[in-house]
């Protein structure tokens, strides 16, 4: 278990890159870095309104551990709509990326995503939120560690690998890939909106809830629904969303 809990914790076996994904996407901007075992991508999709003369915020958004980036910019849509624009960094070894993902890699790789959007004449660097689903709540807590953010969304996300590791039967001392996100909310002096599902099975809720406990400025939200059902009500999120970064 102790060899095959990197497979375990990103099973990008079960993820598909279609080769035309992008295609028909409004204004996409397809931008790379280059990392130690090669190119890994992220896409740039600019808010309404917002352009080089025009700099607006930005939500960063990482996916779950199943997930690649082309799943989420008809889902995510309404950040746009409000004059937000969406950074989707990928995972190494996900989709079109090269290499192997693991703690290290991601924090890296997200560090240098992070340092290209912040040079963008079309972003204000005083308006970046980071916003994580599941495992990409442990993304960009990795990258919080480094790099702060206005505020952060987590959704649906753990205290720490080491945590849950007993769901799949990895005792939580031979855990590698720590993602240790509940030691980083405790550090970060920003408001942060915690959002879950009580009925999550895969991530229980007693995650948001120490998570909550653990931070300056927390807000929790509790959705009546499962982890991949999170959230049940679309027009609720966004309203809460917008509530959250007061647009």
């Amino acid at each position: 278990m102790y060899l095959l809990q990197r497979d375990i914790l990103f099973p990008r076996q079960y993820t598909d890159p279609h080769p035309s994904a992008g295609v028909g996407i409004a204004d996409l901007e397809k931008l790379w870095i280059e990392s130690e075992e090669g190119p890994v991508e992220s896409w740039f999709l600019p808010g309404e309104g917002v352009h080089h003369n025009h700099p607006g915020p930005v939500v960063l958004f990482a996916h779950g551990n199943a997930e690649l980036i082309e799943y989420w910019p008809d889902m995510l849509a309404k950040y746009r709509k409000m004059g937000v624009s969406l950074f989707l960094p990928e995972f190494r070894g996900y989709g079109r990326s090269a290499g192997i993902p693991s703690e290290k890699a991601i924090t890296e790789d997200f560090i240098k995503f992070y340092d290209l959007l912040v040079d963008r004449p079309d972003v204000d660097v005083k308006r970046i939120v980071f916003h994580g689903r599941s495992m990409g709540g442990g993304a960009v807590c990795a990258l919080a560690a480094y790099r702060k953010p206005q505020a952060l969304i987590l959704q649906s996300t753990f205290t720490s690998i080491a945590d849950m590791s007993w769901k799949f039967y990895i005792p939580g001392f031979v855990v590698e890939e720590t993602f240790d996100n509940l030691a980083v909310v405790k550090e970060l002096d920003i408001p942060i909106l915690i959002i879950h599902g009580k009925q999550d099975d895969l991530i229980p809720f007693q995650h948001a809830e120490k998570l909550y406990q653990a931070s300056r400025h927390a807000e929790l939200i509790a959705y009546d629904c499962d982890h991949n059902t999170c959230p049940p009500d679309w027009e609720v999120f966004w309203q809460d969303i917008r509530s959250f970064l007061r647009l």
